[in-house]
């Protein structure tokens, strides 16, 4: 019979803050720093006359580029700061293109039927800009039919040709024989 009593796991240690991802106010060791920010002449001074105009303008310094010589140090709001390259970077994320591979499985005797039932979809693929990745795949004994498959992802890879172009050439892994096909031009 199991009691329901709580199990103990030694002393709960703190939650631990996460660290500061950059050197600000008195964490910064640079004995002088470029300083930059908005009511701010730019320029070279020394880091407690920096930390001064900082706390001046109730703000923060914060150590933008450590590896320059000197440090650039700039003056505001850390909170915001951070706020603002985490909003950079989504916004960079969000822009970047993801690459879309569809892939297309041939066995080693393949009909014309099925092989151009296949290269009608592989057409759509391509005409809405994604790459197509096609594959022959032996089964069992069938490996010896690997100059089959070659010469059936090589004749798919020409009736793409006015489509796209051939990226990788038949090459064999295991027991699969990859081609890879990117679209000519890219659908905006």
């Amino acid at each position: 019979m199991a009691l329901n009593r709580p199990v103990n796991r030694g002393p709960r240690l703190p939650f631990k803050k996460k660290e500061a991802e950059h050197n600000i106010n008195q964490f910064i060791r640079a004995a002088e720093v470029r300083l930059v920010g908005d009511n701010v002449e730019t320029g070279v001074y020394a880091l407690k006359d920096a930390l001064a105009i900082a706390e001046e303008q109730e703000l923060d310094l914060v150590e933008i580029s450590p590896n320059a010589v000197p440090p650039v140090c700039k003056v505001t709001d850390y909170n915001k700061f951070i706020y603002e390259q985490k909003k950079k970077l989504k916004e960079i994320k969000s822009n970047a293109k993801q690459t879309v591979i569809k892939e297309i499985r041939f066995g080693p005797n393949t009909d014309d039927h099925d092989f151009e039932f296949k290269l009608k979809h592989a057409t759509k693929f391509l005409e809405s800009g994604e790459k197509v990745r096609a594959y022959v795949h032996f089964k069992g004994r069938a490996i010896v039919y690997k100059e089959q498959g070659e010469i059936l992802l090589l004749r798919f890879a020409q009736a793409l040709e006015e489509v796209g172009k051939v990226e990788q050439l038949p090459k064999l892994e295991g027991k699969r024989m990859f081609l890879t096909v990117a679209p000519k031009a890219a659908k905006k």
